[in-house]
C-alpha cells in the first residue's frame, strides 16, 4: 500500500504521532528532496531507506514503486513540505497507483494552503485553490480576469511584487491577504486591499514561501 504522508510546513512539531509511525515502520520513503526530508527523518530519529521522487524522475521511477507496491512493499510517499499531491509530483504517482488497483491511504496534516486561508479572515465556506498561476503576465490577466469568490494560489516571492503590481492595475480594490513563512519564526500576514498591500510591499524584499488570499 502507498501511504501519503504530509509532513510539517515550517516547525517541525507540526507533524502527527501517526504520520511518525508511517515513516518509522515503510519499507521505503518516496521524498521529493531527500536531504529536506532528512532533516525531519533525524529529528524524530527516523532511519529508513529513502530515494527520491520528484518532477524530473518521477515518469521513470513510477513503473518500479508500482512494482515495489503489488510485491507487498509498504511505501511513504512525502514532499518538500505539506500534504503530497498539491501542487507537486505526487499527483502523477497516486493516479498511476489508482490505475493500478493499489491501495492508498491518507495520513493527513499540515497543508498550506488552507492554514494560509483558515487565518485570512477572508470567506471560508466557498473557494478555489489554483496551485501556483501562469508565469507569462498574458495568461496571469486572463486569471486575474475570472478571479471570483475567495480565491488561494501561491507564488513565488520572486514575483509577487510583479503579480502584486498588476493585480494592483486590474484589481485594486479586492481584498488580499500575504501569508509568508507559514509556522516559520518570521511567520506573517499582511492583510488590505490589494492597492494598500502593494503600496505596503512594492520597495521590500520579500522571502519566504507565500500563499495568497483574494476576496
Amino acid at each position: 500500500m502507498l501511504y501519503i504522508v504530509a509532513t510539517p510546513i515550517g516547525n517541525l512539531k507540526d507533524i502527527t504521532f501517526r504520520a511518525i509511525d508511517v515513516l518509522r515502520n515503510v519499507d521505503l520513503i518516496l521524498a521529493e528532496d531527500t536531504r529536506r526530508t532528512g532533516i525531519l527523518l533525524k529529528e524524530y530519529k527516523i532511519k529508513g531507506k529513502m530515494i527520491s521522487f520528484n518532477d524530473f524522475n518521477k515518469e521513470k521511477k513510477t513503473a518500479s514503486v508500482i512494482e515495489m507496491l503489488k510485491k507487498g512493499k509498504e511505501i511513504a510517499l512525502v514532499s518538500d513540505a505539506g500534504t503530497p499531491g498539491i501542487s507537486d509530483p505526487g499527483f502523477y504517482l497516486v493516479r498511476e497507483c489508482v490505475k493500478g488497483g493499489i491501495k492508498i491511504i491518507p495520513v493527513p496534516g499540515a497543508c498550506a494552503l488552507i492554514s494560509g486561508l483558515v487565518c485570512s479572515g477572508l470567506p471560508t465556506d466557498k473557494f478555489s485553490f489554483f496551485g501556483f498561476i501562469p508565469k507569462k503576465e498574458g495568461k496571469k490577466k486572463e486569471f486575474f480576469k475570472g478571479v471570483s469568490g475567495t480565491t488561494v494560489f501561491y507564488e513565488s516571492p520572486h514575483r509577487l511584487l510583479k503579480t502584486l503590481k498588476l493585480m494592483n492595475e486590474m484589481i485594486p480594490n479586492k481584498n488580499v491577504v500575504i501569508a509568508r513563512e507559514l509556522t516559520k519564526k518570521f511567520e506573517e500576514f499582511i492583510r488590505g486591499t490589494v492597492a494598500e498591500v502593494y503600496l505596503e510591499l512594492k520597495d521590500k524584499k520579500i522571502k519566504g514561501e507565500i500563499v495568497v488570499v483574494i476576496n
